[in-house]
């Protein structure tokens, strides 16, 4: 039998990653929001066994197990860990921006996605979807953080984008043609886009990215033109659909937002311009929209000191105020509309500023807690087992002082958060 001394156990608690354990917990505290059937319990328990929920309800029905181990966070309010459904673990936005993204090795990235694992975990988001990266890196980072080796969310990993020449997200235009630069995701056709769904599916990803429209933080892209032929996307979803894999299509615009609709797509990533046939086209279709109408205040404040390009400044100046408003109409028109930040855009660790403003125009607090639990997790097809706290869920739970259902910013300020059993932050 393997014993684990009491100083190995303290190292792995210092360095943020509990040991893996088989104990049986007995958690109690002043409230649990269950965003499934939107139900306050006051005084709840919970009981989990291998980092799985067992039983949840009052302390009063839910007694504890004998030699189970207590944890009681006194006077908190308890929820499901948080799911972000829009992220890039391994960008920096004070390293990144524009032209100064060249200057670091690839590698370097790989380092700031394991900090930043780390400050998306301890602020709550137990899960993450990363949308894209310029390699297959963000699979290593999964894969250590699956395997215990470091700390961070569960995570649900796109490789490079598949998409056209000079488009966003899936090709390097800051360069000029002499030094030939080009995406590892970059196909000109359906068979070539079937072929870079393929290359991802071989390496491991778990979900396909692409891009149906220009992006405010590529060079020579326009936000509202459509990129890829019909043919092209419907290519790229019937790819990755036959091998069981999901597929999230970057578009602002009405055109783009439309083709991806038809092509089969399963979310639309930001949803900048929409209209009353495109939500009504997603609806029809169960098509999510992830739409992420905070970050767009740290581009303005912070964006020009930390390199972007004018360029992105101003198309972010034409579509922020647009963007908040198709949330509102979205969200007015009963859209499924998920929690998704594009952290990397701002610092990672912030990703809960953008529920008050979810709240701001148009959700109320408990549509925003579901966008980032129950929704979230039915999106990634993992309804019952993540975004949840009954029986049968994985023990992603997290704390907070103070009501969410009544003021949504209290989520930016976690004090408990548990993955799977295993509790990496307590500041009760």
């Amino acid at each position: 039998m393997k014993i684990i001394s009491t100083i190995a156990v303290m190292a792995a608690l210092a360095g943020g990653i509990a040991p893996a354990s088989a104990e049986t917990i007995y958690l109690t505290a002043g409230a649990m929001i269950d965003p499934v059937t939107g139900d306050v319990t006051e005084q709840p328990a919970v009981i989990i066994e291998n980092g799985v929920i067992t039983a949840s309800g009052t302390a009063a029905s839910v007694i504890a197990p004998e030699g189970a181990r207590e944890i009681s966070l006194t006077g908190k309010t308890i929820l499901p860990g948080l799911i972000d459904m829009h992220t890039h673990i391994t960008g920096d936005p004070t390293k990144g921006g524009g032209y100064s993204s060249l200057g670091y090795q690839k590698e370097r990235s790989v380092i700031w996605g394991v900090v930043n694992a780390g400050r998306t975990l301890n602020a709550g988001f137990t899960t993450i979807r990363n949308t894209g990266a310029d390699g297959y890196e963000t699979l290593a980072l999964r894969d250590a953080i699956n395997d215990g080796e470091i700390a961070g969310p569960r995570m649900f990993v796109a490789g490079p984008p598949v998409g056209i020449v000079g488009g966003h997200c899936s090709d390097n235009n800051l360069l000029p043609p002499e030094y030939e630069a080009t995406g590892e995701g970059v196909a000109t056709g359906p068979w070539e886009m079937r072929g870079k769904v393929r290359q991802n599916i071989k390496y491991g990803v778990d979900f396909i990215k692409t891009c149906s429209t220009g992006g405010v933080f590529s060079k020579g892209t326009l936000l509202g033109a459509p990129q890829g032929t019909p043919e092209e996307l419907a290519a790229i979803v019937n790819e990755a659909h036959s091998r069981g894999l999901k597929v999230a299509v970057h578009a602002h615009g009405n055109i783009g937002i439309k083709n991806a609709i038809r092509a089969g797509a399963d979310t639309i990533e930001h949803a900048s311009y929409l209209d009353a046939e495109a939500i009504n086209m997603a609806k029809r279709n169960g098509v999510y929209f992830s739409m992420d109408i905070y970050n767009t205040e740290y581009t303005l404040a912070e964006g020009e000191a930390n390199g972007v390009l004018q360029e992105s400044l101003d198309k972010e100046r034409q579509v922020g105020g647009i963007q908040r408003e198709s949330f509102r109409q979205a969200v007015k028109a009963g859209a499924k509309v998920v929690f998704g930040t594009d952290a990397a855009i701002y610092p990672h660790g912030d990703n809960a500023k953008q529920f008050s403003r979810m709240v701001e125009f148009g959700m109320t607090p408990l549509q925003a807690v579901r966008a980032s639990t129950s929704l979230a997790a039915e999106a990634l097809g993992k309804a019952g087992s993540l975004g949840c706290i009954s029986a049968g869920c994985s023990a992603d739970i997290i704390a907070v002082e103070g009501d969410p259902l009544a003021d949504a910013a209290v989520l930016e300020n976690v004090d408990f958060v548990m993955k799977a059993g295993e509790v990496h932050k307590n500041e009760t």
